[in-house]
């Protein structure tokens, strides 16, 4: 049995007002006294951050060193950077140590939402606090029982020297009497120095969980097997806000193995994170159960959204947008003067249509109510939101929930909405409280999504007589995630703006931004860099557009925007959020912004002669507080048909903790990135998704894959330097750095998204 470091933790541990709203943003000050000062970063998080190695790390008898770790893995390797950054704190053999998974519990973790590009930003100082204090346990354990001073010993490798005799002592010897010692505190707390780091900057392509995946022994939410496990599908109401009528499941109960159907009860919008309701079939298997729903006799009713038709829709922002008006959110001098006194004025309208998550494996979860306890087993990117959500649903104490977390087979935000795992809580509970698994299928996921945000937007832009900017003007009109939250918001929330709209860094006079009312009328979610997408999307291809007015090149053209390398207060360029952080301690670097661009283009060649049809395109832009710059390089035949022969991404996200790890998810954005670019869309028609599957939903195969994706690590000065985020930064500039090479190769702009058969037109 292990001596477990595991008494009081030493970390923040306070409780937060936690609505869904501040559950995945982290507003700054939000559930704060109106005297209390400001918190950012992990500690402005619902339940701010932990870092005791009493609540981390146990160390068995025979030295194996069993790391918890608290976030959820989605393919961006957190089960292995968080532990691994630990590990080289405490002066650990990798070989000798274990990966433990963590249930929900934010109590005693901290915060545990891995979205926003936070996990390593907000927990690598934590998790090094933790590594340390264990290390100068295990030393101060060794030099009490050798009883010299406390000076003459070090641990290394997974054992503590006694420097002048030369003694050793393994960690297993000592952790229990180490475990038994209070942890160091404040200014005792020694952290190695980077020199000596063994894993942290460290190029190592090994995972912890790398073999379990390729020999398919991996465990994801969907795997789970319970004895007496019961599965269970839903019919959900096709349209937002739809209520079943009446329903005849006559046919469904004669399908063998089917064991009862019957109606849930939904909750009408804002339903936030809870079920929409529908019929349940419940079967001894997943194929009883799918054919059985395929027979059901469903009268719904509509509701409101019935008519919602995405290509209306679209005419209608459209409209919005070229219009004056909409809520001010900044204005800088007087763009609306400035345009009218302009020597040219440069206008484009863009479009980014509604998407779908469509992660590879879809939502599942399995529920088991027992002795008034409820276990669940999901791949949730909430645990704590699953607990809280299940725990009100079911009417039990927060305490008799337990949510144990498995790996994602994708996330991209979905699962951070822990819908699907109420769900099969309340399944369980009209069964008896028996296991049931609850799955959707991929139409359920594809049809039944929480949906990126259609975007319409305007920009206009004057120039005077040397071709410098003078205005710049910019609406956008999209409808809000608050809209799943509260009644009939209109206007798109601080934080959404702050997602590369209103935040603009450049280097401009007179700026304004308005944002026309929106209605939504499909649940709204956050997926994978999230307003970025859009935003990123225009802005960026709009500086193409304006350099190519002023006759300059594009890459002079957006240094010159940008201006002189400076801090910037975010605060100033209309982001009152900065995704949570300090805008002390994260202003806005236009030098950083501009050295990445210097990057990419002199890695990529920029300005060389390409043969025709070919060409290339620039973006750069500032999320996550990460710079990224990404030059794309496009080949367009003669009918049409486009292929990416190489992508350059150029990233300063401030310390470099796991390379590999960077450079994986800079090259699944790029993939993604691309897809959203070339193929994705989710429309409606009668209120209804028209897509249903990935052969109506498209995602780029590996046919269209870049052949080669190049990524440019830019280093930080120290790892005192604030970390950045990766796992969604680069998303946003691949669209527009695609359609700028497009541009250049073909000469044909692309405003809207996606581009499918765009270069085929003859238009």
């Amino acid at each position: 049995m292990s001596a477990s470091l595991e008494v009081l933790s030493i970390g923040i541990n306070r409780r937060m007002l936690l609505s869904g709203l501040v559950l995945g943003i982290g507003l700054p000050g939000a559930g704060q006294g109106a005297d209390e000062p400001a918190k950012y970063g992990g500690d402005g998080m619902p339940h701010g951050l932990q870092d005791s190695p009493k609540t981390f790390v146990s160390i068995a008898p025979d030295g194996i060193v069993s790391i918890l770790i608290h976030r959820s893995e989605m393919g961006q390797g957190v089960r292995t950077s968080l532990p691994k950054v630990l590990a080289d704190e405490l002066e650990a053999d990798w070989q000798r140590v274990r990966v433990v998974q963590a249930p929900g519990d934010e109590e005693k973790f901290g915060n545990q939402d891995t979205d926003g590009s936070r996990s390593m930003r907000h927990w690598f100082e934590p998790m090094r606090r933790c590594g340390a204090s264990a290390r100068m346990m295990l030393e101060q354990a060794a030099a009490d029982h050798w009883r010299v001073p406390l000076d003459q010993v070090q641990a290394k490798y997974h054992e503590v020297v006694h420097r002048p005799s030369g003694r050793k002592l393994g960690y297993g010897a000592l952790a229990r009497a180490a475990a038994q010692l209070e942890v160091p505190l404040g200014t005792k707390l020694k952290l190695k120095d980077a020199k000596d780091f063994r894993y942290i900057g460290k190029l190592d392509t090994h995972l912890v969980d790398a073999e379990g995946i390729v020999t398919g022994k991996a465990q994801y939410g969907i795997d789970t097997r319970l004895p007496g496990q019961l599965y269970a599908v839903i019919a959900r109401p096709p349209v937002l806000g739809g209520k079943l009528k009446s329903f005849d499941a006559a046919e469904a109960l004669k399908v063998p193995g089917v064991l009862k159907v019957f109606a849930l009860a939904g909750t009408p919008p804002p339903s936030e994170f809870q079920p929409i309701g529908g019929v349940v079939v419940v079967a001894k298997d997943s194929w009883a159960a799918m054919k059985a729903r395929g027979l059901l006799k469903i009268e719904w009713d509509d509701g409101e959204h019935a008519g919602y038709d995405s290509a209306a829709y679209r005419r209608e922002l459209e409209d919005s947008v070229r219009k004056p008006g909409g809520k001010e959110v900044r204005n800088d001098g007087d763009a609306y003067a400035a345009l009218a006194k302009a020597a040219k004025k440069i206008t484009a309208d863009y479009y980014v249509p509604h998407l779908a998550h469509a992660t590879l494996e879809p939502p599942a979860a399995t529920a088991r109510i027992s002795d008034g306890r409820c276990e669940v087993w999901a791949a949730v990117q909430s645990p704590q939101a699953a607990r809280e959500r299940v725990a009100k649903r079911l009417n039990l104490d927060f305490s008799k929930v337990t949510v144990n977390v498995t790996l994602l087979g994708g996330g991209f935000g979905r699962k951070s909405k822990p819908d699907f795992v109420v769900e099969a809580a309340l399944v369980s509970q009209e069964m008896q409280g028996a296991p049931v698994k609850l799955t959707w299928t991929r139409e359920d996921d594809i049809q039944h999504d929480y949906y990126h945000a259609a975007c319409a937007q305007h920009i206009e832009a004057g120039l005077d007589g040397s071709g410098k900017v003078s205005a710049w003007l910019h609406r956008a009109a999209e409808p809000t995630i608050v809209s799943i939250f509260a009644p009939d918001p209109k206007q798109l929330a601080a934080f959404e703006l702050g997602l590369g709209l209103s935040n603009l860094p450049f280097d401009i006079a007179n700026v304004r931004f308005e944002n026309p009312a929106a209605t939504a009328h499909a649940r709204i979610g956050w997926l994978r860099s999230v307003n970025n997408i859009q935003h990123a999307f225009a802005t960026q291809s709009f500086v193409a557009e304006m350099a190519l007015a002023a006759g300059k090149d594009h890459r002079d053209f957006l240094l010159e925007l940008i201006g002189p390398a400076r801090q910037v207060s975010p605060p100033k360029i209309g982001d009152g959020w900065n995704h949570g952080e300090s805008p002390q301690r994260y202003p806005v670097d236009t030098g950083r912004l501009r050295r990445v661009i210097e990057v990419a283009t002199r890695e990529a060649r920029w300005g060389r002669k390409l043969p025709a049809g070919q060409g290339l395109g620039l973006a750069a832009h500032y999320s996550f507080v990460t710079y990224m710059a990404v030059v794309a390089q496009v080949s367009v035949s003669a009918k049409g048909e486009l292929s990416v022969p190489r992508i350059d991404v150029a990233v300063d996200c401030g310390p470099v903790i796991n390379p590999d790890r960077v450079r994986s998810q800079v090259e699944g954005a790029c993939v993604m990135g691309l897809s959203q670019a070339l193929y994705s869309e989710i429309t409606f028609k009668n209120g209804r998704v028209e897509q249903s599957n990935y052969h109506d939903f498209e995602i780029a195969r590996l046919s269209a894959a870049p052949k080669r994706i190049v990524v440019h690590l830019l280093p930080a000065a120290s790892y005192d330097t604030p970390l950045g985020g990766v796992g969604e930064p680069a998303v946003g500039p691949i669209a527009p750095a695609l359609m700028n090479a497009i541009h250049a190769a073909t000469g044909k702009r692309i405003r809207q998204l996606p581009l499918r058969d765009q270069l085929s037109a003859k238009t």
